[in-house]
């Protein structure tokens, strides 16, 4: 009987999960598609991008919404982009997924806020080339208060040194390749998101995530050379990716780093 009701509680909660998700991928999209832009997301209220038609309440509803209006705006009918119902599908996936791995935990927390910052780098960083400072700073501020009410003041210093270390290491590299190939290596939005890295994954697994990345970005980076004539790749989805991943099996990596170091 225990065990029924625990898998009904687990469901009536990962339901709800999923709808928290899928609106904050809504908002998550505003933020990431208006501040590069240097546009309020206050004002104007939600709209059509092509017609300027301002959405009613029934046309905010995320997921549904998308797909009642077959994925067109409903007054001038343009496509919609798919990007829509990508973020907000993704975001509410990303947060079941965290709940179903870690329960409710400060761990699970945690893996909320890179669901979050996942989303918003992918789209910022794929449309503009910007990895945005505000995200950035408030993970790390509230990743800070979880570590510290959980694992106490020095943990969280600690955590803090490695993010330093990390974004030391990146700066580096940045230095390092922008003399090698004579042009910018790393943008300063790649550099910063070091620092959360190695701050929620500690200076070791950080490596392990930056190695991953690279190996995550190797077929879109492949894809940009021989079809894209500037060749730039934006690395903070692929960053972002690797630190979710690396977090959320955390301990499968920590025993690849460990089978390495006896090597």
């Amino acid at each position: 009987t225990n065990s029924v009701v625990a898998f009904h509680m687990s469901i009536i909660i990962s339901v709800n999960l999923f709808i928290i998700g899928a609106v904050l991928g809504s908002f998550y999209r505003v933020l990431a598609t208006r501040l590069p832009n240097g546009k309020s997301i206050i004002y104007p209220s939600s709209h059509c991008e092509y017609c300027n038609h301002p959405l009613s309440w029934i046309e905010l509803i995320p997921i549904i919404s998308y797909i009642l209006q077959k994925g067109k705006c409903k007054k001038c009918h343009h496509p919609l982009e798919i990007g829509y119902l990508l973020s907000e599908l993704g975001t509410g996936l990303l947060f079941v997924i965290s709940y179903l791995k870690f329960g409710l935990s400060a761990d699970f927390l945690i893996s909320i806020l890179l669901s979050s910052l996942l989303v918003i780098i992918f789209i910022s960083d794929m449309k503009y080339m910007i990895i945005l400072d505000s995200p950035l700073i408030m993970t790390l501020l509230i990743s800070f208060i979880i570590k510290w009410l959980n694992s106490g003041i020095e943990s969280a210093l600690l955590a803090t040194a490695s993010g330093f270390f990390t974004f030391l290491l990146m700066l580096l590299i940045s230095k390092f390749g922008s003399i090698l190939f004579k042009k910018e290596a790393l943008g300063g939005g790649d550099i910063k998101l070091s620092f959360v890295m190695g701050f929620i994954l500690g200076f070791p697994m950080a490596m392990i995530a930056l190695v991953l990345a690279t190996f995550l970005a190797l077929p879109y980076a492949t894809a940009c050379l021989l079809l894209k004539k500037d060749h730039v790749v934006p690395f903070g989805p692929f960053l972002i990716s690797a630190l979710w991943l690396v977090f959320l099996f955390y301990e499968k990596f920590s025993n690849i780093l460990n089978f390495l170091f006896l090597i």
